[in-house]
């Protein structure tokens, strides 16, 4: 391996275990509770290479974020030929409910619970929810040769981000309420399937490729 490939996985490494450890502090004692300084010392680094890695305390907790923002588009971007985006995501949603996936709210009990007990931590996860729209829209724009003045890529992307914030909040919601990954998945594919088909009248031939 290079030596840059080298280095690339040790920032890696030293990253990894920076969020592992801060989450465990976390879970312990509450995301409000825990100092970066803390992190530091749990995850035998200096306090400013914790900062270089996470300059928000919330992406310690939150750190699948840069993937969850970026997901949505990235899904369109890849989609099959004849596929629209609605199509495209549906599938990608009903495959990632099938798999629990953490990125779109499969935490367990005391990760959720850890948010929703942190302003901050709900609060950054709403923005996340924003750029994630955001990015989506830009990609739908891209992707249909939409004109710098068309509205019609963001009013998509509102409803396409709108039903997977949704879908979002009622796993999380299902989580608190005790139910184990199983049960969500299992009542997750029916509504998924009902929130997606809401959207088909408008969205069923939008930015197929």
């Amino acid at each position: 391996m290079s030596t840059q490939g080298l280095r690339a996985r040790k920032k890696q490494q030293t990253r990894e275990q920076i969020s592992h450890r801060a989450t465990e502090l976390f879970l312990e004692r509450g995301f409000d509770k825990v100092t970066i300084a803390e992190v530091a010392a749990a995850a035998d680094v200096a306090k400013m290479t914790v900062t270089n890695y996470f300059p928000r305390k919330e992406d310690l907790a939150l750190d699948l974020g840069a993937i969850f923002v970026e997901q949505l588009a990235a899904i369109v971007r890849d989609r099959a030929p004849g596929q629209s985006a609605l199509a495209a995501l549906r599938e990608a949603y009903l495959a990632a409910v099938a798999a629990q996936d953490p990125v779109i709210g499969f935490s367990g009990a005391p990760f959720a619970k850890m948010i929703t007990d942190s302003a901050a931590l709900t609060a950054r996860l709403r923005e996340f929810h924003d750029d994630r729209e955001a990015t989506l829209a830009r990609t739908l724009a891209d992707e249909t040769g939409a004109a710098p003045d068309d509205i019609t890529p963001r009013v998509a992307a509102a409803q396409l981000a709108g039903v997977h914030r949704v879908l979002f909040e009622e796993i999380l919601r299902r989580t608190l309420a005790g139910q184990d990954g199983s049960e969500i998945a299992a009542a997750l594919t029916g509504y998924t399937e009902t929130a997606f088909a809401a959207l088909e009248p408008a969205l069923g031939g939008y930015a197929v490729r």
